[in-house]
């Protein structure tokens, strides 16, 4: 049986806030959570978030991202340091780790490819962006489903709109539970979009228990994450990011069902070997590449025609 949970946003969060001087975080130095004084930021300071965050979205744009997931709850500072390596030389273009200031300044150090943060908090986002992080994610609950714990809409909507009270600049990604049918995923994603989230991603992968072995246990694993990209890309006008369970045989499919990336977590971080974890992402980032350039010949003989 799944219990639900709430995250309730504290007065620290505010503190923090006051704190920063980031210029990623806008300017909202509110002493109360519900109406925020905001000033109009300069001309200059919007020119360069929104540099920044086009930027950071540009692959998401071209149909073309790339996001290894080091771990929600993974503060192993080595395993984060080899994931984020690994997606450096592996050729992905965004890298997704736990939400910790110190993470973010050791991944950065590592590597020129956007940071995304991840967490169900929306005030440990702050501190991160301040380390360098240049885009959060609402999401990445597999270690919250294995401890009997599952989000609501109506959670995650909330935590939403907190997250872009505080960092109304900042990239946006926000993921929607499997635990809800295709309809209801559909129509929380649609939800989203109206809250200015700045991509959806599903999952699904922890959900499906593969019946046959290779290739097609593992088309069947990514199954449910395929079916709700292919669902929400029809739905929205953002960007997709179809995430869990994926592999070099079924990143393209991703793709092809509807989305502007992947997202690949445990194929790359539940390796032991960097070597390993190097060639996992080159792999992907082959089969994606391939898929793209299978697209542009066949556009290319239907102009032809």
């Amino acid at each position: 049986m799944h219990s639900s949970i709430c995250m309730p946003i504290s007065p620290s969060s505010h503190t923090l806030l006051k704190s920063n001087n980031n210029p990623f975080l806008g300017d909202h130095l509110s002493s109360t959570p519900c109406l925020p004084l905001r000033r109009r930021p300069s001309l200059a300071t919007r020119a360069l978030l929104s540099t920044t965050k086009e930027a950071v979205l540009k692959d998401f744009h071209e149909r073309r991202a790339l996001k290894i997931i080091s771990g929600l709850q993974n503060f192993n500072k080595d395993n984060v340091a080899s994931v984020v390596t690994a997606a450096e030389k592996g050729g992905a273009t965004h890298v997704d780790i736990a939400c910790d200031p110190e993470l973010v300044k050791l991944a950065i150090s590592l590597t020129s490819l956007p940071v995304c943060v991840s967490s169900v908090d929306p005030e440990t986002f702050p501190a991160a962006v301040e380390a360098g992080a240049l885009m959060v994610e609402i999401g990445n609950y597999d270690s919250f489903y294995e401890m009997g714990v599952v989000f609501t809409p109506e959670q995650i909507l909330n935590l939403t709109k907190e997250t872009k009270r505080i960092l109304p600049s900042v990239a946006l990604s926000v993921t929607v539970p499997h635990t809800l049918s295709l309809p209801d995923q559909v129509k929380l994603a649609e939800n989203l979009e109206q809250e200015g989230v700045d991509i959806i991603q599903t999952e699904g992968g922890k959900s499906s228990y593969p019946s046959k072995p290779g290739v097609l246990g593992l088309i069947e694993k990514a199954t449910p994450t395929l079916a709700a990209a292919y669902s929400i890309s029809r739905a929205v006008k953002i960007p997709v990011m179809c995430s869990s369970g994926l592999s070099a045989v079924t990143a393209p499919m991703a793709i092809t069902a509807g989305a502007a990336g992947v997202g690949v977590g445990s194929a790359v971080n539940k390796l032991n070997d960097l070597v390993a974890m190097i060639a996992a992402v080159r792999s992907l980032a082959n089969s994606l590449e391939a898929s793209a350039g299978r697209h542009s010949t066949s556009a290319e003989r239907a102009l032809k025609m």
